[in-house]
């Protein structure tokens, strides 16, 4: 495994923005260069620890995604090499083959939701319905269990919150008003058809991807992409199909390990973040790579 890569200082190009894991350089007014790093958040705050080859496992995962659903929605990729728009010098910073870590996208106005899909009931969709009988307000049927499969798959949409900010939940009423009646449902329907293809494929390589977040973006003439990234295990809830048992929250492809470590040492979720220990940081990545390899049949050349 090559060492975490941080971040980007790519010289021949303008940051335009840094988020928890990509950062953003401008090319011209219709594209963008989409770098991943390796940088992790937990609890909304990024992590002073890298994990070895995750920029490159999610972008590579995302591809393979974002071809095997082209046929659902446009996406927001190019297919311009990304090598092709940097210099020589900073050609590294993108890594390359299946180490690539970089994407050159259309310049999208993206839609002011993420598009939440769930197909079991977990997390705090499972805390609602113990209290409430719903998840994000939709009324479900009474008797289910954590980790139940949902009868059909649910679109509860959330807000876009900033850098460590919290998303909020909100009602299919809210989603209409921030971005219209029309396209509130297009955007549900095409969030669910794309979740459930990928679920039923995901299922046959041995992974139930339990839920899902997508983030949609319209191009000057008003049509619709997929974009960001999607399906991987920081945008889902990856389980093993063979420990999945109705009754618990199986464990998880994602950086739910993380997570259960930062709960151990009793973190407060405030920013600074402690930093990992190496055990935990190595288990992350092979979980990633586990991931990565399960779903895409091929292997990450090191």
């Amino acid at each position: 495994m090559s060492a975490p890569l941080l971040k980007t200082n790519i010289q021949s190009l303008t940051l335009i923005h840094q988020g928890k894991v990509r950062d953003i350089y401008a090319i011209d007014d219709k594209t963008m260069l989409l770098v991943s790093t390796d940088r992790l958040s937990a609890f909304d705050v990024i992590l002073p620890t890298g994990i070895a080859n995750k920029g490159a496992m999610l972008t590579q995962m995302a591809n393979f995604w974002f071809e095997k659903l082209n046929h659902v929605v446009p996406n927001h990729l190019t297919g311009i090499k990304p090598e092709s728009v940097v210099s020589a010098v900073d050609k590294a910073q993108l890594g390359s083959g299946n180490l690539s870590r970089a994407v050159i996208v259309k310049k999208l106005k993206p839609l002011p939701i993420e598009a939440i899909v769930r197909g079991y009931l977990v997390g705090s969709g499972w805390k609602e319905y113990k209290a409430k009988g719903t998840v994000c307000g939709i009324q479900l049927s009474a008797g289910l269990q954590e980790a139940s499969k949902l009868p059909a798959p649910i679109f509860t949409p959330s807000s876009k919150a900033a850098v460590g900010e919290h998303d909020e939940n909100i009602s299919l009423n809210q989603c209409a008003a921030l971005i219209g009646t029309e396209m509130a449902e297009k955007v549900a329907k095409v969030a669910i058809q794309l979740y459930s293809e990928a679920a039923e494929y995901a299922l046959t390589r041995g992974i139930i991807i339990a839920d899902t977040k997508f983030e949609f973006g319209l191009d000057s003439d008003g049509v619709l992409h997929v974009m960001d990234e999607v399906l991987t295990p920081d945008s889902s809830r990856f389980w093993p199909a063979e420990s999945y048992q109705v009754g618990s929250n199986p464990p998880s492809y994602d950086k739910q390990y993380v997570r259960d470590w930062l709960e151990s040492i009793q973190w407060n979720k405030a920013p600074p973040a402690p930093a990992l220990p190496d055990d935990v940081a190595k288990r992350t990545s092979e979980k990633y790579l586990e991931a990565y390899e399960k779903l895409t049949g091929q292997q990450l050349t090191t």
